[in-house]
């Protein structure tokens, strides 16, 4: 194959790695039970994370109180940027998953979007809107590089068929929220020892995430020797050339980025729609050309991802409507000793360290009765809407003469979506790696990102619905959660009814 740079942009063919395609991956050094190279994706991982998580919870609070003067009017505005920059974070994933595929490899892609997303970590340092909303837009550009990329790496380890695969991915996963539940705390403390009184120092919050991406990089770097190979691309594609044409596009994919950061929130839901419908049928042609077991499987695996939308929607309130509940409805007081609104956000990511070993260890003791992917997605909606059926009963019941409600409320909701997480996302990572057909493995893993990416910006338009034009009120935020309790719960009866019908088209896989 011609690896110049003339002919980058030539149709490629089949993809340049291999994903899974029935090939027994490399004889792995074991180490607690699983390949060697796991551990070292899951301190890449690790690394990525803590600069995600910790800058994410500062972005609402230094919105409002860098660009609105602190004035309260700016939540609803805040909220839809959130969830237009969570979006777009998970929605780039789709494209990361093609190149990875078809253009560089998986190693190459993960390398290339750790660099740029460290160059976006640092801009946003600037107090400035336009250059921190084309920060935002370098962050997401360098992840959907990175971010599907490194999830797939972890499925090439494991046989199809290998029972581990599922175990292997929850510990993953404890990877990425081990680096979530550590950034908050660190970049929170820098935020308030640094900072003066009624505004924190969010420019040390961006220069610790900036350093985490750098690490990350450095780690994957020197760690990638250990795959053996797995992700590099083929004999004869091993050429520079083919990386330029995607630096390039990554140059202008950024201003693109920025736009549709700029522009409304609800455009941006639907331009994510017609993305996923696009997505929808490139899958299924892909299905329909291995034969009817894979359309049949590919058909399951979209029917989830609708599922999947509904779950991030309601859950992805963590950064924004939650944000602003803890700072104005959340008793944080603790005898003159005050509960910081970022330390929240390390309440998911502590739960999952503590409850995703149990998890593992559950889904491998079942055995044959392990609950089907279908019934553990809808077990995670349930849960999320009964932490929403938490809040409703603490914004009517338990709110006390000054308007605030008892701080373990909002601590607990945090517990329980933690548990509905374990049983849909870790699984769901797993999930496509099994269902897609073989040849658009990372595109599939990109749509998985893009239902998520579709939930998060409803997120942010739901978020500034309970915020609504003067800041949240006990009254709004007791009205928009009940909205949500009543939808999850639906949505997961709903999935448990169907649940024979889409392990029919599963075709045994569990």
């Amino acid at each position: 194959m011609n690896t110049t740079s003339s002919n980058a942009a030539e149709p490629m063919g089949p993809p340049l790695t291999d994903p899974s395609a029935g090939a027994q991956p490399p004889a792995f050094q074991q180490r607690l039970g699983h390949p060697r190279p796991l551990w070292m994706l899951f301190m890449t991982e690790f690394w990525e994370r803590f600069a995600f998580y910790g800058m994410r919870w500062a972005l609402t609070l230094y919105i409002v109180a860098q660009f609105f003067g602190g004035d309260a009017s700016g939540q609803a505005y805040a909220s839809r940027t959130y969830g237009a920059f969570l979006a777009l974070v998970y929605a780039t994933a789709i494209f990361g998953g093609y190149v990875a595929d078809r253009v560089i490899g998986y190693q190459r892609s993960i390398l290339l979007g750790a660099v740029v997303s460290a160059i976006g970590y640092f801009t946003i340092m600037v107090p400035n809107q336009s250059l921190f909303l084309l920060g935002l837009a370098t962050i997401i550009v360098g992840n959907g590089l990175f971010k599907p990329n490194i999830s797939t790496q972890v499925g090439q380890l494991y046989a199809q068929g290998d029972e581990r695969r599922d175990s292997g991915f929850t510990i993953f996963y404890m990877g990425i929220n081990a680096g979530a539940f550590v950034a908050p705390i660190i970049t929170g403390l820098l935020a308030e020892r640094l900072g003066i009184p009624g505004m924190p120092a969010y420019k040390a919050v961006f220069l610790a995430a900036g350093i985490g991406m750098l690490i990350s990089t450095v780690w994957f770097w020197f760690g990638r020797r250990q795959l053996q190979g797995i992700g590099r691309p083929p004999a004869g594609a091993e050429g520079m050339g083919r990386v330029l044409a995607v630096l390039v596009g990554v140059v202008v994919a950024i201003p693109v980025v920025y736009f549709l950061m700029s522009i409304d929130a609800s455009i941006v839901a639907w331009i994510l729609a017609a993305l996923f419908v696009v997505l929808c049928v490139m899958v299924l042609v892909e299905g329909l050309r291995e034969g009817s077991v894979s359309r049949d499987r590919s058909l399951a695996m979209l029917i989830i991802f609708v599922f999947n939308v509904l779950f991030w929607c309601f859950f992805e309130q963590a950064g924004s409507s939650f944000n602003f509940l803890a700072q104005n409805i959340v008793d944080r007081d603790f005898g003159g000793w005050e509960f910081q609104v970022g330390w929240f956000q390390s309440v998911n990511p502590i739960a999952i360290l503590a409850l995703a070993p149990l998890f593992a260890w559950l889904w491998i003791r079942l055995g044959k009765a392990n609950p089907s992917i279908p019934r553990k997605f809808g077990l995670g909606l349930i849960l999320n809407g009964l932490a929403f059926l938490l809040l409703m009963f603490s914004l009517s019941s338990l709110v006390d003469g000054a308007g605030k409600i008892p701080f373990w409320t909002l601590f607990l909701v945090y517990v329980i979506q933690t548990a509905g997480e374990l049983c849909l996302s870790p699984i769901g990572l797993s999930m496509v790696t099994k269902l897609a057909p073989l040849r658009v493995v990372g595109l599939a893993m990109g749509g998985w990102f893009l239902s998520t990416a579709i939930g998060n910006s409803l997120s942010g338009i739901f978020a500034s619905h309970v915020s609504g034009e003067e800041g949240m009120t006990v009254a709004s935020a007791h009205a928009g959660y009940t909205f949500g309790f009543w939808a999850l719960i639906g949505a997961g009866v709903l999935l448990f009814v169907i649940a024979p019908l889409i392990n029919r088209l599963m075709h045994g896989v569990r």
